[in-house]
């Protein structure tokens, strides 16, 4: 493979990580007002990706840096028309990071409800917009000979990619779902079970719905087998959340997401950012960067990237134990003097 090929496979490794690890701490922060019945509970459920959550963040920035530097007509167009939804995204990871930063801030229930709100928005906007964006890069969008985006935001909301934002809620929903009866115990761990199994059927019908329209309408041969292999993992996800079977119902989760990035990806190739009109694509050989700049990139991911996965495969070791109300103290948080 050319470089241009290789950064393309690189992000889209990139952007798996990202949903793979993201889309569980989501799922929790989505589930909050469901599986939390009180604020120890609901404490717990954050405790368990406390010590994960802006770790897994770090996948987000370094793909976005990374199509900023080996794409930048990508970066530049894809920044520009889809404006409104990557700046509601990005909104709400910051609401989210001050819920996680500041809920235990002050000593007061009105506070903490308020951040628990901030919690779950700030994770079922991204949730959704997600799949709404990466639906219409499949898609394909309005783009003019200069490859500006000419579509209006409206246009991003087409029935395709709404499944795609569809697809994706219901997975993170499902994936934070079975990460919680991984990682809990007592009454959150067999209420998480037991949700997870209707959202696994959930799961399978949209994102079977999307994997199929997605390989049928816009991809190529050798995508069947990533549109297989997610049908396969899902339709697995439903039968090990039934048998509560965790660690393999989270495999099969994490497997079906891959296996839907795959599909993704390999529906645009060659192709970055396709055109409704095809003589308008950004194609991963117009919108790349030189070859000596993806040269030292090259190098550099090489050398730093293994030393980024032990880090984090290290983090998840230490954290790997279940906890559960019992193990969270009374809360102690700071009261500000006005």
């Amino acid at each position: 493979m050319d470089l241009p090929t290789v950064w393309f496979v690189l992000i889209a490794v990139l952007w798996t990580g990202y949903l793979v690890l993201e889309g569980f701490d989501f799922g929790v922060g989505m589930l909050l007002p469901v599986l939390g019945r009180s604020d120890r509970e609901r404490r717990t459920m954050i405790n368990t990706i406390g010590p994960l959550w802006d770790g897994n963040e770090v996948w987000l920035l370094t793909a976005g840096g990374a199509t900023f530097a080996a794409f930048p007509m990508w970066y530049a167009t894809m920044f520009s028309g889809f404006y409104l939804p990557l700046l509601l995204i990005l909104l709400a990871l910051i609401v989210r990071v001050v819920a996680f930063e500041w809920r235990g801030k002050i000593d007061d229930d009105a506070w903490r409800a308020r951040a628990d709100r901030a919690l779950i928005i700030g994770s079922w906007v991204p949730a959704v917009l997600w799949g709404v964006a990466f639906g219409n890069l499949v898609r394909g969008v309005h783009l003019d000979a200069d490859f500006q985006y000419v579509g209006g935001f409206w246009a991003l909301l087409n029935p395709f990619a709404l499944l795609g934002g569809a697809t994706t809620a219901l997975i993170f929903l499902t994936h934070g779902a079975v990460f919680l009866a991984l990682k809990t115990d007592g009454d959150i761990r067999r209420r998480a079970a037991s949700l997870a199994v209707r959202g696994a059927v959930a799961t399978l019908v949209a994102g079977g719905a999307f994997a199929l329209w997605t390989q049928l309408a816009f991809s190529v041969a050798w995508t069947w087998v990533a549109t297989a292999v997610a049908a396969a993992a899902l339709l697995a996800l439903v039968a090990a959340t039934r048998q509560r079977r965790e660690k393999a119902a989270f495999g099969w989760s994490v497997l079906a997401i891959v296996s839907v990035v795959v599909l993704i990806f390999g529906s645009m190739y060659p192709d970055v950012m396709p055109a409704l009109d095809g003589v308008n694509s950004l194609t991963v050989d117009n919108a790349s960067s030189a070859d000596y700049t993806l040269t030292i990139m090259t190098w550099v991911a090489v050398a730093l990237v293994p030393l980024v996965l032990l880090y984090q495969g290290w983090t998840y070791w230490v954290f790997r134990k279940r906890i559960s109300t019992e193990q969270i103290p009374a809360h102690t948080g700071l009261t500000f003097r006005r």
